[in-house]
């Protein structure tokens, strides 16, 4: 049977043709996907990239909007360490806030997540119910807790006095205001709590069943089975929590302005008010440097213990 041999040098040819028109569908797939990330990639340079450098260099500056920028080197943060009582006070109440917040909300919010895990009638209705605080707008949330809070006439009192309880001062007293806002935090638990409850659902029920066989009971299987299989999700509420704990602002911006005594001095309300109504725009740019790098730093070491206590169920 005879058969046409095609030429070596039509073959090359052909391949480079071929080669020629896959570059140039690749460099058209490129331009299209960068033309379409276009706007995500503008949004961030524009306005999270490009204000953080701009702060970045007015924290080296004496810059109060109106008038010269005068570039004085590490004066403010020189004066923010050694000098500023509110950085200090205001350290210490981020902190205790920070933690107590993003402790207790994980724990509600996990409880949540198990009661709204089980099969229950009338799931749908309690699981909107546990999620319904999420979606109020956090000022009009605030207004509400104020109400609840009065210590003359709130429901809370209220609720005290009818169990025959002393009553308290809540966000009005020193000693408890911070425990008042947490619990406020616990109060909104339910963005956690959907998180978890997919986590939740994840878990492999033939290790579940494993440990019943074993003769193991509820707790073995919560802690042997269901606290490992979750623990990634563990460690992203956990990761962000303290993000959004550390910025905790509306509550001191809206219920007790800092007070009572600046026990409620939280760090962003402190950059608020040097910002906006001191407006040394300066020595606030160096104040949320600070809180940028404490942020970090307390990222960094959950990403570094994580490695003991998170388990992926792909590997390592």
């Amino acid at each position: 049977m005879n058969t046409e041999k095609i030429p070596l040098e039509n073959n090359s040819v052909n391949v480079t043709v071929k080669m020629k028109g896959i570059h140039k569908l690749r460099r058209k797939e490129i331009f299209w996907g960068y033309f379409f990330t276009l706007p995500a990639i503008l949004g961030l340079l524009i306005w999270t990239i490009g204000p953080m450098l701009a702060s970045l260099y007015f924290s080296f500056t004496d810059y109060r909007v109106i008038g010269d920028i005068h570039w004085i080197g590490f004066e403010n943060y020189i004066e923010i360490f050694k000098n500023d009582l509110n950085f200090k006070k205001s350290l210490f109440v981020t902190f205790y806030f920070a933690i107590g917040s993003t402790v207790f909300t994980l724990a509600a919010a996990l409880l949540v997540a198990i009661l709204m895990n089980m099969n229950v009638k009338g799931q749908s209705f309690f699981r909107t119910m546990y999620y319904l605080p999420v979606i109020v707008p956090a000022v009009a949330s605030n207004i509400l807790w104020l109400w609840l809070f009065n210590p003359d006439f709130g429901l809370l009192n209220s609720l005290l006095d009818f169990f025959s309880l002393p009553k308290l001062m809540w966000i009005y007293d020193e000693s408890t205001v911070i425990p008042s806002l947490i619990l406020l935090s616990i109060w909104s638990c339910g963005g956690t709590a959907l998180i978890f409850l997919a986590g939740l659902q994840d878990v492999p029920k033939q290790l579940l069943e494993a440990v019943e066989i074993d003769g193991g009971n509820w707790w073995h299987k919560f802690r042997f089975v269901t606290v490992p299989s979750i623990s990634p999700v563990i460690f992203f509420n956990l990761v962000m929590g303290l993000i959004g704990a550390f910025q905790a602002f509306t509550q001191a911006y809206v219920m007790t302005e800092g007070g009572p005594n600046n026990s409620t001095l939280f760090y962003v309300f402190l950059i608020y008010r040097e910002a906006f109504q001191k407006n040394n725009m300066g020595y606030a740019s160096a104040l949320s440097w600070i809180l940028f790098i404490i942020i970090l730093i307390f990222t960094l070491f959950i990403f570094k213990s994580s490695k003991s206590w998170v388990h992926y169920g792909g590997g390592k």
